[in-house]
């Protein structure tokens, strides 16, 4: 009987956090079609800057906007986890998510009443309240035996893929005003507010605390902890060029990331909806690339093999799609670009944890997290720039240059 009431809470907890999960990641889906329409398409119904003193600086707009959620997350991230290891998991969790939903209800508020600073201050407030994924999968490591530990942060993947499908269609249907759009282009915000309000109370009447070592004894808390995080990586060891690499390959894909969408309204005039429908069938190759081709390829080849060959190929596509001609070309390179990307970030985290060795797994892959979240914060802001003073393509162009130093890095990183 002891072995099945042991057996119980994972079973009950593991679908808890996959929901969680996937409710948190659809609220960011939501808002990837619909950002470029208020910011740089003149022609949408949604665009807000042409009444505010703001004018023509859409593209940075909507890097600043990005690199501000982005920098968030890069300061709170590690000190989520600490709080988490001090307080409980359940009580930080619920704080997250409640930070969450109250910066997209600030703001849906904001894109209703065209306030430019209030929107700026609410993604500031998402990035620093964005602490939920570390959290949820320090909630799976407290109740997962090893040997069951990785295909259970697997179904955290899945979770943060179906998010990602579903997400952009459901934002460009609730943001077109001849479908659910009924508050304008404020309605995907209201409704992600929405959804994180009720993964708050998910978490706060459904979730056990699953941390039983809760630090009653309190360690000082490094509210720097990002910023020491990167100092300790480009000290000299024998991972520092192979972080070097993932910072370079993680800012090429944030540039993409980050400026695809505003191309697609630049160069296709896509709406809202268009977007949505494109993201969404990029995030179903990449879920099928997590889920049946991962496994199989990495037992086939080498890490070297496939880094040697899916790095560069990442940068090569990106070229491609900063210059594709037709939509139809976007749709056809998209399946090539998911299986290079997923290969590429999966034996990239998988190289750092190997060279890492047993003893200091958990520090060096909180390392590698903040050196991906730096990463991921200064090439919006960049772009933002970049694409004002020249195009959104140039953005992406400079985001395959740094992917293919990532490349050339790596040469030197399998010598080490």
């Amino acid at each position: 009987m002891m072995s099945h009431s042991q057996k119980d809470p994972a079973r009950k907890i593991v679908p808890l956090v996959f929901i969680t999960v996937l409710i948190d990641m659809l609220g960011i889906g939501i808002l990837i079609p619909v950002i470029p329409q208020l910011f740089t398409n003149p022609q949408s119904p949604h665009y807000i800057l042409a009444s505010t003193a703001y004018g023509e600086s859409g593209y940075f707009l909507v890097g600043l906007l990005l690199a501000l959620y982005a920098g968030g997350m890069f300061l709170s991230a590690p000190i989520f986890g600490e709080l988490s290891d001090r307080y409980g998991r359940k009580k930080m969790l619920s704080l997250a998510l409640t930070g969450g939903a109250l910066s997209y209800a600030l703001f849906a508020f904001a894109v209703a009443t065209q306030n430019i600073p209030l929107l700026l201050f609410a993604r500031v407030t998402g990035g620093l309240s964005a602490g939920n994924i570390g959290i949820a999968q320090a909630v799976i490591a407290d109740i997962t035996p090893p040997a069951l530990l990785a295909g259970r942060f697997g179904l955290i993947g899945a979770a943060f893929g179906i998010g990602f499908i579903l997400g952009p269609s459901l934002g460009g249907i609730l943001s077109n005003p001849k479908g659910l759009g009924i508050f304008g282009a404020s309605t995907p915000f209201w409704f992600s507010a929405f959804l994180a309000g009720v993964n708050v109370l998910w978490v706060l009447f459904v979730l056990p605390e699953t941390n039983k070592h809760i630090e009653r004894i309190h360690k000082n808390l490094s509210l720097l902890r990002s910023f020491t995080n990167i100092a300790k990586a480009f000290r000299p060891s024998k991972l520092r060029a192979l972080f070097g690499v993932n910072f370079l390959f993680q800012a090429g894909f944030s540039f993409y990331t980050s400026f695809l969408g505003v191309l697609l309204v630049y160069r296709f005039a896509m709406s809202e909806v268009d977007i949505g429908t494109y993201f969404s069938f990029v995030g179903i190759f990449i879920v099928l690339t997590q889920g049946l081709i991962t496994r199989p390829v990495t037992k086939r080849f080498t890490e070297k093999q496939i880094l040697s060959k899916m790095i560069p190929a990442v940068s090569l596509i990106i070229i491609l799609i900063a210059l594709a001609p037709t939509e139809t070309t976007l749709y056809l390179i998209a399946p090539f670009f998911a299986v290079a990307v997923g290969l590429s970030m999966a034996n990239l985290t998988s190289a750092v944890s190997r060279r890492a060795g047993d003893t200091i797994q958990g520090e060096v892959l909180g390392i590698n997290s903040s050196v991906n979240a730096l990463a991921q914060a200064f090439p919006p802001l960049l772009g933002g720039v970049i694409a004002t003073l020249s195009t959104p393509a140039t953005a992406l162009l400079v985001g395959a240059t740094s992917v293919a130093f990532a490349a050339y890095g790596y040469k030197h990183v399998t010598h080490d």
